[in-house]
C-alpha cells in the first residue's frame, strides 16, 4: 500500500504501468477502488497514479482539512514529492472539480483534464447532497451510520446500471470516512462555482457526462462547453454518474482517445 507524506498529511495511492503519467482523482465517498477497471486498461500505455483524497481511502490530514481547496493544494503536493513535472488529471464527480481547480491554479503542471459527471456549478448537486453538506445533517446521519450504509446500498440501483456493485464499493469506501470528511467535503463542493475562472484554461479539456446522471445535473456539460468552448464533451445516453461501469469500453475508448489526442 504505497503512501506519501505531504506538508498537509498521508496520501495513499496505488500506481501501475509504464510511459507518461495519469492522475486518477474519485468523487464524493469514494476512493481510489472506483478506478479498478479503468487502471487496469491505462497501465497499458501509461504510468497510472490513483489518489485518495483526505479522509477518504487510507489517506488522512493531520490538520483535519478535508475542503475541496485542500484536495486542490494535496494533488500539487503529491506530484512535486514524485517528480512529476506536468500530468494530464481524470477526476470523477467531486474529483473532477478537484482537477479544473488545480488546473487554473496550476497549468504549468496539468496538461490535460477530465471530468467525468463533475459539478461545474455546485448548485448543480442534487437536493441529498447539497443537504449533507450541513454539519446538522451530517451529525444526524451519522449517529446511524449502519442506516447510512443501507440507504446507500438501495440508492445505488438509482445511480448505476450494476447497483450491487457500486452499492459495495460504495459501503465499502464510506465505512473509511468520518463524519467531518463527510460533510466538510461535500459542503466545499456545494459552494463552488468554477464558471468565473474557466476562461483561463488553455490545455484542452474533456467533458464526460451521463443523460441518466441523477447525482448531478447533466447540463453541467453544457456550462462546460459554453466557458470552455475548447473543450471537448462526450455524451453517454445510456449512462448515469458511473459511466466508467455504466459503459465501460465506450468511456475509456474516449478517454484514452483524449489522453492520447487531445
Amino acid at each position: 500500500m504505497p503512501t506519501l507524506v505531504t506538508e498537509q498529511g498521508i496520501v495513499h495511492y496505488e500506481t501501475l504501468g509504464r510511459g507518461r503519467p495519469v492522475l486518477l482523482l474519485h468523487g464524493w465517498l469514494g476512493s481510489w477502488a472506483l478506478w479498478r477497471n479503468t487502471i487496469e486498461v491505462l497501465s497499458k500505455e501509461f504510468r497510472v497514479y490513483a489518489l485518495d483524497f483526505f479522509g477518504f481511502g487510507e489517506s488522512f490530514d493531520r490538520n483535519l482539512n478535508f475542503s475541496v481547496t485542500n484536495f486542490v493544494q494535496s494533488v500539487d503536493q503529491f506530484m512535486e514529492r514524485l517528480g512529476i513535472v506536468k500530468a494530464p488529471l481524470v477526476g470523477h464527480s467531486m474529483g473532477g472539480t478537484v482537477s479544473l481547480s488545480a488546473a487554473i491554479r496550476y497549468p504549468e503542471r496539468i496538461v490535460k483534464a477530465t471530468v467525468i459527471g463533475s459539478p461545474i456549478q455546485g448548485s448543480s448537486l442534487n437536493l441529498l447532497l447539497k443537504l449533507a453538506g450541513y454539519r446538522g445533517t451530517a451529525s444526524i446521519i451519522w449517529t446511524t451510520p449502519s442506516l447510512l450504509k443501507l440507504f446507500m446500498r438501495g440508492y445505488a440501483y438509482f445511480i448505476a446500471k450494476d447497483g450491487r456493485t457500486v452499492g459495495k464499493m460504495i459501503v465499502d469506501d464510506v465505512s473509511k470516512i468520518n463524519a467531518d470528511s463527510f460533510f466538510q467535503s461535500i459542503g466545499t463542493l456545494r459552494d463552488t462555482d468554477l464558471r468565473p475562472r474557466l476562461g483561463e484554461l488553455k490545455m484542452s479539456v474533456q467533458g464526460i457526462y451521463g443523460k441518466h446522471d441523477v447525482i448531478v445535473h447533466p447540463n453541467q456539460a453544457q456550462v462546460l462547453k459554453q466557458y470552455t468552448p475548447h473543450s471537448r464533451i462526450d455524451w453517454f445516453e445510456g449512462s448515469g454518474h458511473f459511466p466508467m461501469m455504466d459503459e465501460p469500453e465506450r468511456f475509456h475508448s474516449a478517454l484514452i482517445d483524449f489522453l492520447k489526442n487531445g
